[in-house]
């Protein structure tokens, strides 16, 4: 009964360490989202730097740091953006990144 209860909750502490989802720039999901960032950021894909903008209003904290990291080691810019500060004070530099996005030739 013993091993039962401990493969069952092995089972579903492992399976739930994975996301459903394949990993994706486009996701909403943190687990699939922030590998494919981190990835674009690997590669340099500047194609993903809309999304990147995009992300740094998302809901999760997770989300924002990874995309600002990404954008950080492609742009070398930050325009003193803070994942963790509220919406309301992120809003000036998501507004700045927005800006710079807008001035790119090929965003």
């Amino acid at each position: 009964m013993r091993i039962a209860l401990v493969c069952g909750i092995l089972a579903f502490g492992i399976g739930g360490c994975f996301s459903p989802e394949p990993k994706s720039i486009k996701s909403d999901n943190a687990p699939s989202a922030i590998p494919a960032i981190k990835d674009a950021a690997i590669k340099d894909d500047r194609t993903a730097i809309p999304r990147l903008v995009q992300d740094l209003d998302d809901n999760d904290p997770a989300i924002r740091f990874a995309a600002i990291t990404a954008l950080q080691k492609m742009t070398g810019e930050t325009f003193n953006y803070q994942y963790y500060d509220d919406r309301d004070d992120r809003r000036p530099a998501v507004k700045r990144w927005r800006l710079w996005l807008r001035a790119q030739p090929n965003p």
